[in-house]
């Protein structure tokens, strides 16, 4: 269930980041710690490795028992179902992703995202007909799980040990899902659009589509290289105000805001999350 007040969790995406290595990351700490390390700053981590392939189901149980309970994970949509099968018959595909292990993160699972490729136009049959497929809850999850193949024998996590609202959002990188046909199917499936930042290279959409508010910064002048400066930090933290008080929702109802810091080459991302999350009482 959602806080009685919503609140914004600030953090990055993904966390093993050579780099970040006696910067971030204390001279010395093990790797397994890493992600132990990180959740001590911060409140939120989204994982990127289940964008690339199918997670172990034990990954995921490790990384639940690393981080506090008030944590949440966010979890990135596989490419195989944005990329390569296009939002096409992806039954299957579905199952397995969250078959995988996703479920096993319980409490701490947040929203899930689904990055699309810049190429991809919207096509409003396609979008319905995907979005028709998501599972809201926990429950409808584990029921869409038990339906993975073969490749997901013996290592399947298709329980929840309760029900819980899950959230989608995506992230369409062309500037055709601007129209208003494409924010009312996403309205009307509660799915959120994707703030990214990214240094110009595509469509930064600013529609409140969905239950919660998602926050990609990539790099302001330069794509995962460039980071925030204290008054763009600034600029942010008054944007993510205004979701939080609903002020500038267009039903005035505050939503939970998650944002993540993907501008990871220079070892920006997690010194920008921590100063976002500072100006926001978060830390």
């Amino acid at each position: 269930m959602p806080d009685s007040q919503p609140r914004a969790r600030i953090g990055i995406s993904g966390w093993r980041y050579a780099p970040w290595r006696k910067s971030f990351y204390p001279s010395g700490l093990p790797q397994r710690l890493e992600l132990e390390y990180a959740a001590s700053q911060l409140d939120t981590i989204e994982i990127n490795g289940t964008f690339y392939s199918l997670q172990h189901r034990d990954s995921f149980l490790r990384w639940r028992d690393s981080v506090p309970a008030d944590f949440r994970f966010s979890v990135k949509g596989p490419r195989y179902i944005t990329h390569m099968l296009g939002l096409r018959n992806a039954d299957t595909a579905l199952a397995n992703f969250f078959a995988s292990g996703v479920l096993a993160l319980g409490p701490r699972l947040g929203p899930v995202l689904w990055q699309l490729p810049a190429t991809r136009r919207f096509d409003p049959e396609l979008l319905e007909n995907f979005l028709s497929l998501l599972p809201t809850t926990t429950t409808a999850a584990a029921k869409l799980a038990r339906g993975h193949d073969e490749r997901l024998k013996d290592r399947d996590w298709v329980t929840t040990d309760a029900e819980r609202r899950i959230h989608h959002v995506l992230e369409p990188r062309h500037e055709s899902f601007g129209s208003e046909e494409s924010l009312e199917i996403l309205r009307r499936h509660a799915v959120g659009l994707v703030v990214a930042d990214s240094a110009g290279k595509w469509p930064q959409f600013r529609e409140v589509t969905g239950d919660v508010v998602y926050v990609r910064l990539h790099g302001s002048t330069e794509l995962y290289t460039s980071g925030y400066t204290d008054a763009e930090l600034d600029e942010w933290a008054a944007l993510c105000g205004g979701w939080l008080s609903g002020k500038t929702c267009p039903d005035g109802r505050g939503r939970e805001v998650y944002v993540y810091f993907d501008n990871d080459v220079k070892v920006h991302a997690p010194f920008n999350a921590i100063g976002l999350a500072e100006r926001l009482g978060r830390r």
